[in-house]
């Protein structure tokens, strides 16, 4: 079983930055594809981002390809998400996920294990 929990929403400016973390413990990290979607209020929960165990591929949605950033730490347990240049319509609760196959990575209920979630909230 592996418990994630996100940290680093917030209240931000158009045009700003926030990372977020998801911190896991329990299974073995290190050999998870980890993911985050997010969830704007009365809209389906979409897919954001992928990363694979090694780090060395990852992936975006078209909305934030060239401002998102997801990396991970293996050693610290710990996937993070890095987002520039935010904009209002990236207001939404974002949760980490974990254990997807890789080529299955977009879809949300190919993964076992969810985060509680953390809001992020961009003022225009």
């Amino acid at each position: 079983q592996v418990h994630l929990v996100e940290s680093g929403g917030g209240l931000v400016q158009a045009g700003g930055s926030l990372r977020l973390s998801c911190a896991a413990s329990g299974g073995t990290f290190s050999i998870y594809v980890m993911g985050w979607f997010r969830q704007a209020p009365g809209k389906e929960r979409e897919y954001v981002a992928a990363i694979s165990w090694s780090g060395g591929n990852t992936d975006y949605a078209d909305s934030v390809k060239g401002r998102f950033t997801i990396s991970r730490d293996n050693a610290k347990k710990t996937v993070y998400l890095q987002m520039n240049s935010l904009k209002p319509e990236d207001t939404a609760v974002y949760y980490c996920a974990a254990d997807s196959p890789w080529p299955r990575r977009t879809r949300d209920y190919e993964y076992h294990f969810w985060g509680q979630g953390t809001q992020v909230t961009v003022s225009s």
